[in-house]
C-alpha cells in the first residue's frame, strides 16, 4: 500500500519515468488533447463528466508527489481579463515562477518532446490549462529507516 495521496497507476508510472526538466500538462475539458500533446507523452483521461474533476484538484495532488521548478499558463487575448484559475495556480505554486503563453504558443510548448505526461481533466473553466516543469528533489526529503 502506498503512503502518498497520488494513487493513479498511469500517472505514477509516467512521473517515475520523468526527470528534472520534464513537463506535465494539466488540461481543461476544452483542450484539444488529440492534436496538441507531444508524441512521447503519456495521456491520462480523468474527464468522466463535465466539472467533476478540475485542474486545481489534480494540481493539489501532484504537488504532494513532485517538485515544481516552474509553470506556464494559457492566457486569453490581451483584451480579455486573466481567468481566476490562473490566480489559484500562482498561489499554489509560489515560489515557483508562473509565466504566461498565448493559446497557440501554449499548444506548441505542450507538443514539446519534453512533455512526459498529459492529464486531461473535466475542468469547464476556460483557459484553465497548466504546464508544469518538474524540478529536483530538495536535500533532506528522503526518508531513512
Amino acid at each position: 500500500m502506498l503512503l502518498t495521496e497520488l494513487l493513479h497507476p498511469g500517472i505514477l508510472e509516467a512521473l517515475a519515468g520523468a526527470g528534472h526538466g520534464a513537463r506535465v500538462l494539466l488540461a481543461d475539458g476544452h483542450y484539444p488533447a488529440s492534436t496538441a500533446i507531444g508524441d512521447r507523452a503519456r495521456t491520462v483521461h480523468l474527464n468522466l463528466t463535465p466539472g467533476l474533476l478540475d485542474v486545481t484538484t489534480v494540481l493539489d495532488v501532484l504537488l504532494s508527489a513532485l517538485p515544481v521548478e516552474s509553470a506556464h499558463v494559457m492566457v486569453p487575448p490581451e483584451d480579455e481579463p486573466e481567468p481566476p484559475a490562473i490566480a489559484e495556480y500562482r498561489a499554489r505554486l509560489t515560489p515557483a515562477p508562473v509565466d504566461t503563453l498565448g493559446r497557440f504558443e501554449f499548444y506548441d510548448a505542450a507538443r514539446s518532446p519534453d512533455l512526459a505526461l498529459a492529464i486531461v481533466t473535466a475542468d469547464i473553466r476556460t483557459y484553465a490549462n497548466l504546464l508544469l516543469t518538474i524540478g529536483v528533489r530538495a536535500e533532506g526529503t528522503l526518508r531513512t529507516r
